[in-house]
Order: C-alpha cells, then structure tokens, then sequence
C-alpha cells in the first residue's frame, strides 16, 4: 500500500480537493470496470475534525472509492496498512499543523486529539504532498510545515502549486517556483490550474472524473492525472 498525506499549515490551499481528486483519478485507473462486485483498491481518509472531504464525498451518487472519517481513531490510523483491498490511501488534514513539543504554538489544540491523529498520520505515511498557492501569504506557512514537521522526521515530499488561475500570466508562478527551487524543495512539474468548476465541485456533488465532457472540464481533469503519474501512482504507469 501506499499512504500519501496533504498537509500545509495553511488553510485554504486545496488539500480536500486534492486529496478527493486525486483518489478519484486513482481509482479510475485502477478500478474493475468488468467486475460489478470488485471493491476499490482506494481509500479517501480524513483526519481534518471539520470533515470537508467526507461533507463532499456524502454528496456524490457513485463514490469511486472509500472514504473514512477517523480523526477520533488514532489505533485505526496507526494500521492503515491492514486495510483490506487497498493499494492507495490519500490522508486528508486540518488546515494547521500544531504538535505538541513540535511548534512553539500556546495553541491549546495542539494538545488535543486532532494533533495526536496528525503524529499517528505522520508515523504510517509513505509520502506528504505540500500544496502552495501562488501568492506569497503562502511561503512562510510552507517553509515551516517542511522544515518544522517534515524534515525533522524525514518524511519524503513534494511541493504542489495549486489553483494557478493562468489569466493572471506567469510572473506570481515563476515567483513561487523560484522560491521553492531557492530553497531546495522537490517541486511537482504539474501544476493544478483554476477552474471554476474545482470551485463548485464540492456543493455539486462531483469528482473531476466526473465532469461534464467539454474542452474545460478535460483541461481540468487533465492536471490531475498528471500528478497522479508524477506521483508514481501504480509505478506511473
């Protein structure tokens, strides 16, 4: 199995809906299409006490993969691996990373559950995708998530630039990638574009699998089949 957790100590830079879109293109691939009865060998696991990826999978007709909400379950997240069937897991979290003994936070959440689900995540995960925006509000929150929580555990990750609306042209995007290259940071090739229709995807019940057949919505699907072969899903193949 492999275990790929979002996770930015910044809210708001799209690790739901990378997280739901990128175990529906997963699955898609992986999925038994002539075999009614085959379960998914891909599972969708929220630890984010607000539940934004089970509030969104609770409104798709057909869900293409399993969904858990277990931020309360920290035995079940310690045995992710024991999950039968699965081959590819995408951890959903907080939009804050505050671990006690970590941070220098007097944040009382870090003492509580939600930070004990975050170190079980970061014990059993194989891979952590950090999705930045292209505006500099997000540099700092990404410099401390890799080098207060990653690094020091030695965690494998990559940086994701997310929601790029490409009418704003190229220079906050070359910006970012700069920023993330003077630092040393292993940067994805893909880079997610802004739609519209990743915007209202959640209230409509919809995966990027899912949308409608034209010329956007095949744009959009696209970045995220993209970074599902970047990340080696099923060898990148």
């Amino acid at each position: 199995m492999t275990i790929q957790t979002l996770l930015s100590q910044k809210g708001g830079v799209g690790k739901s809906t990378i997280a739901v879109n990128l175990a529906a293109v997963t699955a898609d691939v992986l999925n038994q299409d002539d075999d009614p009865d085959a379960t998914s060998p891909v599972a969708a696991v929220s630890v984010d006490p607000q539940g934004s990826a089970i509030w969104w999978a609770d409104r798709l007709d057909n869900l293409p993969f399993h969904v858990v909400q277990a931020h309360n379950d920290l035995d079940g997240l310690r045995r992710l691996r024991e999950l039968p069937g699965i081959r590819h897991t995408y951890i959903d979290t907080p939009g804050w990373i505050d671990l006690a003994g970590d941070d220098d936070t007097s944040d009382p959440l870090g003492r509580g559950a939600a930070a004990d689900a975050l170190r079980a995540v970061l014990e059993v995960t194989d891979h952590v995708i950090v999705p930045m925006e292209t505006e500099p509000l997000c540099f700092d929150p990404t410099a401390r998530t890799i080098r207060k929580v990653l690094e020091p555990r030695g965690i494998p990750y990559t940086v994701v630039i997310n929601n790029w609306d490409p009418r704003d042209g190229q220079r906050d995007l070359e910006e970012t990638k700069e920023f993330v290259r003077a630092n040393k940071w292993p940067l994805a090739k893909t880079v997610i574009r802004h739609y519209k229709l990743h915007t209202r995807a959640s209230a409509d019940g919809l995966v990027v699998t899912e949308y409608p057949a034209n010329r956007v919505a095949l744009q959009a699907r696209e970045d995220f089949y993209r970074l599902a072969l970047e990340l080696r899903i099923d060898g990148g193949r």
